[in-house]
């Protein structure tokens, strides 16, 4: 059972360490760490830190995949109030330079393997940060003292994560320790079965650390006190390996629960101790969700809403709201989790009534403290406590909450506004359909057409006719695509989200606007 009092790493380590001590806290490919081993070696790690002059504030990246390191050096810097900044290790140099220049990190940890990456980066900076390799790391560690220090508190900060931005450069959300912890106790108080865990419980950590997906469920773990199962990146085989060792909850993006539930091995392997399945990030199409239920009878499902600025997840849908013929609810964010409070709301802000679509945002103890090193942007995204969350929904009687899509998303065709991710959904039942994106391109008629841009499953052929017509039979014709290209890959961000604005651009070129 979390113990609800604590609101700091400082101070769940040492709870754990005194009350768990011989239980695992972090493992990776069989190497574990107890409780007691990761307090004994946080406080080295402190020592470490303060050896190199850092001190409440200052910054420290991770560059690389997950690592059970990654975790130990997060959690113990975040006992000091030493912010962690974790970079996605498929980012390019330059992205790298850009994300360690605006920190001003001290050090940068380096994961095996990427230290070319990091002096590539280094190497394009005035002020570089020192590169410590993990070898490295690993003996300052070992040869450190495990002294006593004065432990960080609710307000500082803890974690700076890079939000995965479309244009412009991304931003950094400072998050404190109060932002990563404070929504346990109202989630306890709301009695859920999910908020409750066993001792012999076991979460796989196979998201990027360089996002809240995937940092979030180490934070989780310890928050909750049972043991963290760290793979560096996902794979489709890891997840499946980490059912047959137990693992009782994970976290996973739609595209990756879809390729983990159609793996050959999926039929035969035994994932009968997974309690819950979360899923989140992306719009998850119906089928996908159904294929995924059968899948894996006996976990229930959770999809979670949230964003890097809210420290995950703000809405969610339970399992009791997921059934096998489908259903309305299933279409679904779900409903703000305990603690959090959800509204939509026009472009002056004026609460909207149900089922209108405007903007969501959200009043909760998780939103972030703003963006760091920037006082405009962190206005504009928090206003009187409020986070604008920047996607387009609409909320029901009941307080459900539908994401129709980013606003900026949006296709305006002859006036009526065309959400993609709803063009999407219909178009993935389609059996030959393996990826679909929904961009508005020009029209000039209608302003903007939309167009579906598809990926075939393998060894499928898609005929763009029959496309059309099998999302005619299931949205409005306004919604319906005016045209499809098939294609043979999608174009992604580092964090795997599909880039829009590059399979729109060819369309717009020569344009001053990106609407018509």
């Amino acid at each position: 059972m979390v113990d609800t009092g604590k609101l700091t790493f400082d101070e769940l380590i040492r709870h754990w360490a005194e009350e768990k001590p011989d239980q695992v806290a972090l493992e990776q490919d069989g190497d574990a760490l107890t409780f007691a081993q990761l307090e004994e070696r946080s406080r080295r790690i402190v020592a470490m830190l303060k050896s190199h002059g850092l001190s409440k504030g200052d910054r420290i990246a991770w560059l690389g995949k997950n690592a059970r390191h990654y975790f130990e050096l997060f959690y113990s810097a975040a006992r000091m109030g030493v912010v962690m900044v974790p970079i996605g290790w498929r980012l390019a140099a330059p992205e790298v330079a850009y994300i360690l220049g605006d920190t001003g990190a001290r050090l940068l940890f380096t994961d095996n393997g990427l230290e070319d990456l990091a002096a590539k980066a280094c190497g394009q900076m005035d002020n570089p940060p020192e590169a410590i390799s993990t070898a490295a790391a690993q003996s300052a560690i070992d040869a450190a003292p495990a002294d006593d220090f004065e432990g960080a508190g609710p307000d500082d900060a803890v974690l700076q994560l890079y939000t995965s931005g479309t244009t412009g450069n991304p931003k950094g959300a400072v998050l404190t320790n109060a932002n990563l912890f404070s929504l346990r106790q109202p989630a306890e108080e709301a009695a859920q079965p999910w908020s409750s865990w066993d001792d012999d419980e076991a979460i796989l950590i196979c998201m990027p650390c360089a996002h809240i997906g995937g940092t979030g469920l180490g934070i989780m773990a310890l928050a909750a006190g049972i043991r963290g199962i760290v793979q560096a990146e996902f794979t489709p085989e890891g997840v499946l390996d980490a059912f047959e060792q137990g693992i009782t909850r994970l976290f996973i993006v739609p595209a990756a629960l879809q390729m983990v539930i159609q793996h050959p091995r999926a039929k035969d392997t035994d994932m009968s101790a997974v309690k819950y399945v979360m899923y989140g990030a992306a719009p998850i199409p119906l089928d996908l969700l159904r294929e995924a239920v059968q899948t894996i009878p006996g976990a229930g499902f959770l999809q979670c809403y949230g964003m890097t600025e809210t420290t995950g997840t703000i809405a969610m849908l339970p399992p009791d709201d997921h059934t096998l013929e489908g259903n309305q609810r299933m279409k679904s964010a779900g409903k703000a989790v305990p603690g959090a409070e959800l509204k939509v709301v026009d472009e002056d802000g004026n609460d909207l009534p149900h089922g209108e679509v405007g903007e969501l945002i959200c009043k909760s103890p998780s939103n972030m403290i703003g963006y760091w090193n920037l006082p405009d942007a962190t206005t504009s995204a928090l206003k009187d406590g409020w986070m604008h969350t920047g996607d387009a929904a609409y909320m029901d009687e009941d307080g459900y909450v539908y994401i129709q899509d980013r606003i900026k998303d949006m296709i305006i065709s002859g006036g009526e506004n065309v959400y993609p991710a709803q063009v999407e959904s219909a178009i993935y039942g389609h059996p030959s359909v393996g990826e679909v994106a929904v961009v508005g391109v020009p029209d000039d008629t209608w302003g903007e057409a939309v167009k579906a841009c598809v990926v075939p499953k393998p060894g499928c052929a898609i005929d763009p006719a029959d496309i059309i017509t099998f999302t005619r039979e299931r949205l409005a014709g306004f919604k319906v695509p005016k045209s499809v290209d098939v294609i043979d890959v999608m174009p992604r961000n580092a964090s795997g989200k599909i880039l829009r604005r590059e399979l729109r651009a060819p369309y717009w070129e020569g344009r001053e606007r990106q609407v018509n």
